[in-house]
């Protein structure tokens, strides 16, 4: 199935539907082609297929109790499920302001999701945040250029100066993470959760503010959060969402002082240890081959 790379969005035509997507999968994986079959990352949820024997999630994605919604059998992970690199370069020429067409002053509110999980909702408490603080702009992601003129019609409609939503197009990894610095505040999505772009953003050093959804796609953001050790930004309604975003808006130190906490931490939590993150995940598939080994069903278990 084809990709994008991260900030970016192909044309729309280069992708499959998320129900032609898991149908692919499922009748592939529906071949038994192996003796077990593992679903991670590719879809967060269950397939809802037979054929899927295991689920690699953790106990804020997937909570304990909540086993019954899914086909897979759940493998909690300590930390968070999703992998990342620890070796991510980060551009040591940053963009300036100027360069990224924002502002020379003012907060900078930043999604970098694409714009397919925008929901009206939620765009219109982001908007409420630009209206309530002055000289903040909102950075999204170019997408297409339907979408931001939607974008833009809807901030108009709210009563924003459409320029105050400034869209980010398309640039290497390393850049764009070293120009993810310049944004205050990442506001994550709902009910669909940032997931890399999330870690993205931590390990830029951007703090994520996150509301807990109610499935696997919008839990990631506290996943990502609570192996980050930063709790105090996931939030558990829309309600204390806006209320922190525009709390951290006004106060500069309160933010700085987090800031200063996610630098410092980068390189120890959770997140960002691979090869923590490494051996939980082989012990995982190990600990799944010894059962059948021994002639046992698949069954859900904890990654100690």
């Amino acid at each position: 199935m084809p990709m994008p790379p991260r900030a970016s969005v192909p044309k729309a035509s280069t992708y499959w539907s998320t129900s032609t997507a898991i149908s692919a999968i499922t009748a592939w994986a529906s071949l038994s082609a192996v003796p077990l079959q593992v679903n991670y990352l590719g879809f967060p949820g269950t397939l809802g297929a037979p054929c899927m024997d295991y689920l690699i999630a953790d106990a804020v994605v997937i909570p304990p109790g909540e086993d019954e919604h899914y086909a897979e059998r759940i493998v909690r992970l300590p930390g968070s499920y999703q992998a990342n690199d620890d070796r991510r370069a980060i551009a040591a020429q940053a963009s300036s302001r100027a360069d990224c067409g924002l502002p020379a002053e003012g907060f900078v509110f930043c999604s970098f999701n694409g714009s397919y999980k925008f929901v009206p909702d939620m765009m219109a408490l982001w908007l409420r945040l630009l209206g309530q603080v002055d000289g903040s702009v909102l950075w999204l992601l170019a997408t297409n250029p339907q979408a931001m003129t939607n974008l833009r019609r809807a901030a108009q409609a709210a009563g924003i100066a459409p320029e105050r939503l400034v869209f980010a197009s398309h640039m290497p990894l390393e850049q764009h993470l070293a120009r993810l610095k310049l944004a205050d505040i990442f506001l994550d999505s709902l009910p669909c959760n940032a997931h890399t772009t999330g870690s993205d953003a931590l390990w830029a050093g951007v703090p994520l503010l996150t509301c807990r959804g109610t499935a696997f796609s919008g839990r990631v953001g506290a996943s990502l959060l609570q192996a980050m050790n930063l709790p105090e930004l996931i939030t558990e309604n829309p309600a204390a969402y806006e209320a922190l975003a525009l709390a951290l808006a006004r106060d500069p130190a309160r933010l700085r002082g987090m800031r200063e906490n996610l630098e410092a931490s980068r390189a120890t939590a959770p997140l960002f240890d691979t090869a923590r993150f490494t051996r939980h995940l082989e012990n995982a598939f190990a600990a799944m081959w010894e059962r059948h080994q021994r002639g046992e069903a698949p069954a859900a278990f904890d990654v100690p």
